[in-house]
């Protein structure tokens, strides 16, 4: 016989839970950081699908550069092939780090959240030095973004969580710990990428791209890369590192023919640089002013300052409110529209190359990707890009990492550019067997 204080407790715990309508749980002994992590964090995170072209062996035969000029009947085979990386939302209006080498080559990129729903994307920018890309999509809704933390304080031992989708396997999660730091890893004779996190957490094709996270659910790096020859061993780039460079990537003054000249960046919304004689500058900004609001909205990030000035439209009035010195201060400055530059006439001065837009009929009837619409239809002999093996027929794809798809766009990649900078250029050569991407480093025309 039980005990009468033990059945009275029994007794209480029941009439406990059925008065407030709940019974216990057995699923909360199993709750883990890492299902809270993955809980927390699994609408931000992304399958990205691309298409990319591999082989166009006909065009070795012929000569684009021909076809451009005279529409004769192209010979062609192409073939394409599919792949599958990952990706993080780390803005609510749909802009997605990557990885670059996800979409890097990729001419048709789709994305697929948790809910299975699908959209297209646009490449935004990409930066193969550090394989970093951002694509943006348009969503009928504001979706849900990942917190980002910080690097610096990163623990070796402490857990940390990918989530991925390895192999195809949407939103696989697996766990690990942070193996080392600061890891420096080659590929190739030419590319290291450096700095980056070593992680026993399981990668695999399909990861790069993802989050590596905390158990706070703060993304601290991007996975990108296996070793090929070992087990249990992952490398994700530092969410540090991310901070650092989206600004650039972000910059609506290397994709829109306007003048600002603010820089601002972290989790603060802080100026880092006020470019003289600009905007920014003739208003009164300082470098350590924190950007509060944007246009009356609060601020959240850096990230957030650049997504709210890539909505606005040129020679429009931005009001910004400042910290300073524990003060705010109201500061109103212009978005300001400037003459369009001479694409063709800049890429011939500085670069010793003549480009030309490929015409749409002869795009669509040799089924060049999207991408691809500027060609190299004369080098200067011993000019710049003939020293770097550039050739007549050559598409070029991206300029100082910023796609370029006319002459205006080569015009605003180049405009800052100045005589003896070194600038990298990539592009797609057709005539080959088989055809391939190429990256160099040209040093421009001219001197400082």
């Amino acid at each position: 016989m039980l005990p009468r204080w033990l059945f009275a407790l029994a007794l209480l715990t029941l009439l406990s839970s059925a008065a407030t309508g709940q019974a216990p749980d057995r699923r909360d002994r199993r709750r883990t950081p890492v299902v809270e992590v993955f809980e927390q964090c699994r609408d931000a995170v992304v399958n990205i699908s691309t298409t990319r072209l591999v082989r166009m062996r006909s065009l070795t035969y012929g000569s684009l550069l021909d076809e451009i000029f005279d529409f004769g009947r192209p010979r062609m085979r192409d073939r394409r092939i599919e792949s599958v990386g990952s990706g993080v939302v780390v803005h609510p209006s749909g802009y997605i780090v990557t990885n670059a080498h996800v979409v890097s080559q990729a001419s048709d990129v789709q994305v697929t959240f948790a809910d299975k729903q699908t959209l297209p994307a646009q490449v935004v920018a990409v930066d193969p030095e550090h394989d970093l890309a951002v694509v943006k999509v348009d969503a009928p809704r504001l979706l849900a973004a990942q917190k980002l933390g910080r690097s610096n304080d990163i623990m070796i031992g402490e857990t940390v969580v990918a989530i991925g989708n390895p192999m195809g396997l949407q939103h696989t999660v697996t766990t690990g710990i942070v193996s080392a730091l600061d890891r420096d890893l080659p590929f190739g004779d030419e590319v290291v990428y450096k700095g980056l996190i070593q992680t026993d957490a399981p990668i695999n094709p399909g990861n790069s791209g993802g989050p590596l996270l905390n158990l706070n659910g703060e993304l601290i790096g991007i996975n990108t890369a296996i070793r090929g020859d070992a087990q249990n061993i992952g490398f994700a780039i530092p969410v540090d590192r991310l901070w650092e460079l989206l600004p650039n990537l972000l910059d609506i003054e290397r994709r829109e023919r306007v003048r600002f000249g603010l820089s601002v960046a972290g989790q603060d919304a802080r100026v880092v640089a006020v470019r003289p004689d600009s905007p920014a500058a003739r208003a009164g900004l300082r470098t350590g002013d924190r950007i509060l609001r944007f246009n009356g909205e609060p601020l959240n990030n850096g990230i957030d300052y650049y997504v709210h000035l890539l909505a606005q439209k040129p020679d429009t009035e931005v009001r910004l409110t400042v910290q300073r010195d524990g003060k705010s201060l109201e500061v109103v400055v212009p978005l300001q529209s400037i003459p369009i530059p001479d694409g063709r006439a800049l890429a011939r001065k500085l670069l010793g190359v003549e480009l030309e837009e490929v015409p749409e009929d002869v795009r669509q009837r040799y089924d060049l990707p999207g991408y691809a619409r500027l060609m190299v239809v004369n080098v200067d002999p011993g000019g710049p890009a003939d020293r770097v093996g550039m050739r007549p027929a050559d598409l070029i794809l991206r300029l100082d990492r910023v796609p370029v798809l006319t002459l205006k766009d080569v015009g605003l990649a180049l405009e800052r550019t100045a005589g003896g900078e070194r600038l990298l250029v990539e592009g797609l050569r057709l005539r080959a067997d088989p055809p391939f991407f190429w990256s160099v480093t040209v040093r421009t025309r001219g001197t400082r």
